[in-house]
């Protein structure tokens, strides 16, 4: 059929395939298999829907603008022609791409700082620990990133990473906050329960030494599991600082205490 076109003479001889990409997909019988062929159905309208990503029908051109940077794209190249430059598509395809990359990642972080769900538990984690915190931050900061891959995804590659990274960097620069005032709430409660279980511990009889021990070991394993509850797996946030000052408050009120209690006795023996 392709021979007996009438073809200008410079393209006389070339390949359908210069032209048309040809593929024949076999799917299974309705009647016989009608799950497997529903599940190849479903997998062909995805190369239809995602034509120009990888394994796409047309997953070879890579150097398509997406239809969703093309009203900029027709701009951009009718702006140098008119202006008689030579038109550099490659570079073209990256302008483009930097360019909606962006609006497409200012987007998501502006939804992202309106979302009623981040809002709320931004003005929680101000007064109190908030159970949760890390999943439902990982959730948030997932949705916005996925939601941003999702429109990207047909951009330049380079482009498309970069401007993801710097969506996640300002996402995690503005939730860090929350996250450090979850910890400041998790030190201060954590130590304010030792204190609490280290007196109990010692009007019980127990000997002071041992109180001590067993009293720090256990609400130190109680804030790290407090820091699991609020681990982000997406930052990469030192909390080391925060365990350190809770160790050291522990160690002063444990001098404070011991200090008392040897002032007492000598105080009684005094007497």
């Amino acid at each position: 059929i392709w021979d007996s076109v009438p073809k200008p003479e410079a393209h006389k001889e070339t390949p359908l395939s210069e032209f048309f990409h040809v593929e024949v997909v076999a799917l299974s019988s309705y009647e016989e298999k009608e799950e497997l062929f529903k599940e190849q159905v479903s997998n062909l309208r995805q190369r239809f829907f995602h034509s120009i990503a990888p394994g796409g029908l047309a997953g070879d051109r890579r150097g398509v603008v997406p239809a969703s940077g093309f009203s900029f794209s027709a701009q951009e190249i009718w702006k140098v022609i008119k202006e008689n430059k030579d038109l550099d598509l490659p570079a073209h395809k990256v302008m483009v791409a930097t360019v909606r990359c962006e609006e497409i990642a200012n987007e998501k972080y502006s939804s992202f700082t309106e979302c009623e769900s981040w809002c709320q538990l931004e003005e929680a984690s101000r007064s109190d620990l908030v159970s949760g915190f890390g999943k439902k931050l990982n959730s948030l900061l997932h949705t916005s990133l996925t939601k941003y891959d999702s429109e990207a995804t047909f951009f330049d590659e380079g482009v498309r990473s970069l401007k993801r990274k710097q969506l996640e960097e300002k996402l995690l620069q503005l939730a860090q906050p929350a996250h450090q005032a979850i910890l400041g709430h998790l030190r201060s409660g954590t130590l304010e329960k030792f204190k609490e279980a280290f007196e109990k511990a010692l009007n019980g009889g127990e000997k002071f030494s041992v109180a001590a021990r067993n009293c720090t070991e256990s609400y130190m394993a109680l804030f790290d599991e407090g820091y699991q509850d609020a681990f982000v797996e997406l930052a990469n946030w030192d909390s080391s600082k925060v365990r350190e000052k809770l160790r050291r408050d522990i160690d002063a009120h444990v001098a404070s205490v011991q200090a008392a209690k040897l002032a007492e006795l000598t105080s009684s023996y005094e007497v």
